[in-house]
């Protein structure tokens, strides 16, 4: 009895495929959608000038990243403010993040310190803003703030509990740029240093402390009340 083999898809679709999957991550980010707003694959297609095939590929792959709902028999749409899985993923970052960062300072070397101050470095001197990157912050803060916190856990040695970290960053992201604009007076720069600061002195508890404010802010934004100019997240 013969078994049926499935034909991979040819370069040139996978090729599309990234690059619609590249424009809508970036325009759900960038703000070009407001919480709540619909994506038509329909729409889609013909702005991309694709098949409706590969921009369903794409949009799976942005709901699978947390930036996107699949909504039973209503298509997608970009997450509302109101969605509790905000809430679920503050949730768990201030339950797993502080105790890895225990761990990483208990078991980082002098190699991980240096990572670390050379990351906040890095961080505090990347603007947070640019004009032609719009509203939200820019594209170079948003790594360098990703490498600050993830160098912050990685003396913990463990691949698993960083792979969690990736996961859990990429889901709230969103929820880290919306919350931006809902807390205009926060003073990021200070929390950073002191993570920073803590960290570096082998101040567990304080570290941890520290951290698991830094993430409730963000989390608290998105039920406050917008107004004024937006500040960088946690």
């Amino acid at each position: 009895m013969s078994r049926m083999t499935q034909t991979p898809p040819s370069p040139g679709k996978q090729m599309l495929s990234e690059q619609v999957y590249e424009h809508l991550r970036n325009a759900i980010m960038r703000g070009d959608y407001a919480p709540g707003d619909a994506l038509k694959p329909q729409d889609l297609a013909k702005e991309q000038g694709v098949s409706l095939a590969i921009v369903r590929e794409a949009l799976v792959r942005v709901v699978g990243e947390g930036l996107a709902d699949r909504l039973p028999n209503r298509g997608f749409a970009v997450p509302a403010f109101s969605d509790r899985r905000w809430q679920e993923i503050a949730e768990a970052r201030r339950s797993i993040e502080p105790v890895v960062l225990r761990l990483s300072i208990e078991r980082g070397d002098v190699d991980w310190e240096a990572r670390v101050r050379a990351a906040h470095h890095r961080l505090a001197r990347t603007p947070a803003y640019v004009p032609e990157e719009g509203e939200h912050y820019s594209s170079a803060w948003s790594e360098a703030h990703r490498l600050f916190h993830r160098t912050l856990l990685e003396g913990c040695g463990n691949p698993v509990l960083l792979e969690t970290f990736d996961r859990l960053w990429t889901a709230s992201e969103l929820a880290r740029r919306w919350s931006a604009q809902r807390n205009p007076g926060r003073d990021t720069i200070a929390e950073h240093r002191r993570l920073e600061e803590a960290a570096l002195a082998r101040d567990a508890d304080t570290a941890a402390e520290v951290l698991a404010h830094h993430l409730t802010l963000t989390a608290t934004g998105l039920t406050g009340r917008i107004g004024g100019a937006p500040a960088g997240e946690a």
